[in-house]
C-alpha cells in the first residue's frame, strides 16, 4: 500500500493543493483577507489611543483595560483585579510607581497605557469632534436663471 503522501505532508492550517497555481491563488486570496483585515485595523481599539501628545514623564499613569478577561490567565486577572480593572474600555488612575509598572508590564497586552497629558490630549480630541457644529443647509430649489450659481 501506497502512502498518501498529500495527507501526511499537508501543513497545519494551509490548504493543501495539488496544482501549484491553485495553491498560489489560494494564497493571494489568504493575502487579500489579511490586506483587508489591516483596513480594517483602524477601527482597532488600540488605533484609539494614539498619542495626541508627545510622551514625557507623568506622576500619574492612566491605564484602559482594551482586551477581555476572558481566556486570560490567573495570575493576570489577579493583576487586573489589582488595578481595578473589572470591564473592558474602563479607564482608572494610578501613581507611577515601580509597583504599577510592573503589573502594567505584566497585562501589558491587554492594558493601554498613557500619561496625564497624553490622556487630557485625548479627551480633548473626542470632545472636540462630539462638538456641536452650525447645521448644513440644503436649498433644493432651483436658482432662477440669472442668479449665479454659488
Amino acid at each position: 500500500l501506497q502512502p498518501n503522501w498529500a495527507k501526511l505532508l499537508k501543513p497545519q492550517g494551509i490548504c493543501w493543493k495539488k496544482n501549484p497555481e491553485e495553491q498560489t491563488s489560494h494564497f493571494r486570496e489568504q493575502f487579500a483577507k489579511k490586506a483587508e483585515a489591516v483596513k480594517q485595523e483602524d477601527m482597532s481599539a488600540y488605533n484609539a489611543f494614539k498619542s495626541c501628545a508627545p510622551v514625557a514623564w507623568s506622576p500619574n499613569l492612566y491605564i484602559t483595560l482594551v482586551r477581555g478577561i476572558p481566556g486570560t490567565r490567573r495570575l493576570h486577572r489577579r493583576t487586573l483585579e489589582a488595578l481595578r480593572l473589572g470591564k473592558c474600555n474602563r479607564t482608572v488612575m494610578r501613581w507611577n510607581t515601580p509597583t504599577v509598572r510592573g503589573m502594567i508590564q505584566q497585562v501589558k497586552r491587554l492594558v493601554v497605557v498613557e500619561t496625564e497629558e497624553m490622556y487630557n490630549a485625548r479627551k480633548e480630541k473626542l470632545a472636540n469632534q462630539k462638538a456641536l457644529r452650525p447645521p448644513l443647509v440644503v436649498n433644493h430649489h432651483a436658482a432662477p436663471a440669472g442668479d449665479p450659481v454659488q
